[in-house]
């Protein structure tokens, strides 16, 4: 009896330590997985409000739970009303109620830890299409793989490396995934506007809006690299062991849920893989994903944060046209 206690206290301790390792790791089947939820078409583009938001919402938080991610206070979600945009000479639109998706990994440094590294993506998409952002007349889900699925899996995998390092930070990180960005940056508006921390102490924010379609040239571009100390050099310089070529701009902070940051004075970096003729039409679907590419894009965005928030790195506002 004695023996088999041993036993099986050592393949559980095994199971644990498996279960770990495989936290540790950013994998092309979970970024997958994840993706092929958010493109199902159930999820019908993923429209602000109601119950396919609801459900998308709790999703990214039952993933946060998994991972062993807290919210921040009591709640994961951070509730807003989005004023939902309409083609001109259509009748105007509501608002619709939806959520930015909020977890917290602490830092460990008594002073760090007070200081804040955001990670963020938007989830949302256009639903069935014909608002004024769709670049096509069909009416049709509009699956947004890319956009913005790619981040958001990227965000909920990232989230799960940074947590399995944790007593490696100093500074804390908090992970959002924005809503109703396609709604004019809302999500991320509603959250700097609404800050759960002193707007201060948000030393950088690292937005990921379609990072799943890494071309043969293994480009990754980004703005804003010049908007924190040394940041032109460290994006270049964590491409090549990776495999990837980055076309690191110092400003051109673009037109993500990062510019909301930017405009309270808070570092950014923007990250993409580039524009194609499948944004914001029906056919942004799962088979032009490059999963090993978007494994190592964001492997690469493991290492910039890691490189910031693990280190003393100097950080400060600078900024860039």
């Amino acid at each position: 009896m004695k023996s088999l206690k041993i036993y099986l206290t050592a393949v559980l301790g095994s199971m644990v330590l498996l279960s770990a390792n495989a936290q540790q790791d950013i994998t092309t089947a979970e970024l997958k997985e994840h993706i092929e939820f958010l493109t199902s078409e159930n999820k019908v583009g993923r429209y602000p409000g109601g119950k396919i938001n609801r459900k998308i919402v709790k999703y990214i938080i039952n993933d946060f739970k998994e991972a062993g991610i807290p919210p921040f206070s009591k709640s994961y979600t951070q509730k807003f009303k989005a004023q939902l945009r309409f083609k001109e000479g259509d009748a105007p639109k509501g608002k619709a109620k939806t959520w930015n998706v909020i977890g917290f990994i602490e830092g460990n440094d008594d002073k760090l830890k007070h200081e804040y590294v955001v990670l963020g993506a938007h989830y949302d998409h256009l639903g069935m299409g014909g608002g004024p952002s769709t670049k096509s007349d069909k009416i049709a889900i509009h699956y947004g793989a890319d956009d913005n699925a790619s981040g958001t899996s990227a965000l909920m995998e990232i989230g799960e490396k940074l947590k399995a390092h944790q007593s490696e930070l100093k500074r804390s990180i908090i992970l959002v995934a924005f809503g109703a960005e396609e709604q004019g940056l809302l999500g991320s508006k509603f959250f700097v506007d609404n800050p759960i921390v002193p707007i201060s102490q948000i030393k950088l924010m690292v937005n990921m809006d379609m990072i799943g379609r890494l071309n043969s040239e293994n480009h990754i571009y980004m703005g804003g690299a010049g908007t924190f100390p040394g940041g032109v050099e460290l994006m270049k310089e964590l491409g090549p062991p990776l495999g990837l070529t980055p076309l690191v701009h110092a400003g051109s902070v673009g037109g993500s849920d990062h510019v909301s940051f930017f405009k309270k004075n808070i570092s950014v970096l923007g990250l993409h893989t580039g524009g194609h003729p499948q944004y914001h039409t029906p056919e942004d679907t799962i088979e032009f994903i490059n999963f090993e590419g978007q494994k190592r894009v964001s492997e690469y965005i493991f290492q910039a944060i890691m490189k910031v928030a693990s280190t003393d790195y100097k950080m400060e506002f600078i900024y860039q046209e």
